[in-house]
């Protein structure tokens, strides 16, 4: 389409203006071209990979449409995109400001928000994988603390006209613990913490629901050289996710005694949960800036692709269903010469001109 202006495949109400170059910097561009990549996928008749919970507490894959996932239609114009953006029913469930989460659909006639989703945009295969064979790649996935916060309203809500259920789920156990602070004082509840945690989600097993969106990028091997089938897009329930970071602290927990990331999330959630419980609100600054136990707070956890491939893996996994040459229909107008790549997959598009010829 001649001088059409720069975009993203069906993001066409958004609070981001594409023509403007700093639209286009690293951090906007990981969570916004996912969307234009999810516009796509439907566009096309296909549905995302998701990832979610059965009552065994076994992660199973099914697909999602991108209308249930963003709550409307992709290709409706009553949909807007809200990057970087307060998922605003979550505030009364916390004390203090909510975070942003990357992404908020929202309907433009009344204004309703509709989905809080969390982006991110993962390389395939990573540092961990890529000398692995084909069928073992995967992808590192780094979380921020403001992840589990939405987490933890997305299971808190089910629960605001219910708490008893809650309380009745903790026990009296946890009241022992003196100083939540103190990492030794909290250690020996910690398997428990884990087991009411498995309780809480499968007590609400079919109110699971997405929160997490989780494009791959694939690359031959370690190579910076697109792979021919290179995209695709996986979709965590909250559950589903939950059950990662627990899944790791788990085997953490019988080989060493110290508060790793993963347990230390555990830990968060678990106090976001009970407080919420307890006193009907969650004060998340103060749990993540009290409970530290001697880590920095920059992120929450991280895992590599070697412990999400098992999650993840399926013939999209292997063979992403959207093609390199598809990426041109992704990116429009001319959007690819804004990038200011920083990072691998807008460094490959930004000198890759051969894409769009």
């Amino acid at each position: 389409m001649a001088n059409q202006p720069p975009g993203l495949y069906g993001v066409k109400y958004s609070n981001r203006d594409f023509a403007q170059a700093d639209t286009w910097g690293k951090n906007q561009f990981n969570s916004s071209f996912p969307a234009g990549l999810t516009n796509f996928l439907a566009s096309k008749n296909i549905d995302n990979v998701y990832i979610f919970l059965d009552k065994e507490l076994k992660v199973q894959h099914s697909k999602i449409s991108a209308e249930k996932l963003y709550g409307a239609k992709p290709n409706s114009d009553d949909l807007f995109f809200s990057f970087e953006s307060q998922y605003t029913p979550y505030q009364q469930l916390v004390i203090g400001s909510l975070p942003r989460v990357d992404l908020v659909t929202q309907s433009r006639g009344n204004g309703q928000v509709l989905r809080p989703i969390e982006v991110k945009l993962t390389a395939l295969p990573d540092n961990s994988t890529c000398h692995l064979s084909e069928e073992n790649y995967g992808c590192e996935i780094v979380i921020r603390p403001d992840t589990i916060v939405y987490l933890a309203c997305s299971i808190a809500e089910n629960f605001k006209d219910d708490s008893k259920q809650l309380i009745q789920i903790f026990g009296d156990r946890f009241a022992e613990i003196a100083d939540w602070s103190n990492g030794v004082s909290v250690w020996p509840y910690i398997p428990d913490m884990i087991y009411a945690i498995d309780k809480i989600v499968l007590s609400v097993l079919e109110k699971q629901e997405p929160i997490l969106l989780q494009p791959v990028w694939k690359t031959n091997g370690k190579s910076s050289k697109l792979s021919d089938n290179c995209l695709d897009v996986f979709v965590w329930s909250n559950f589903a996710f939950t059950q990662l970071f627990l899944d790791v602290a788990r085997g953490e927990l019988s080989e060493n005694n110290r508060i790793t990331r993963q347990i230390r999330t555990i830990i968060w959630l678990f106090k976001m949960l009970y407080d919420f419980a307890k006193q009907g609100q969650i004060n998340h600054h103060k749990i993540i800036d009290e409970l530290s136990y001697n880590t920095k707070n920059d992120k929450a956890f991280s895992v590599s692709g070697r412990v999400t491939h098992k999650y993840m893996t399926c013939p999209e996994l292997i063979k992403p269903r959207i093609d390199k040459k598809d990426i041109k229909k992704i990116i429009l107008g001319g959007g690819q010469d804004l990038l200011s790549p920083e990072r691998r997959f807008d460094a490959i598009i930004y000198n890759s001109p051969e894409l769009f010829t």
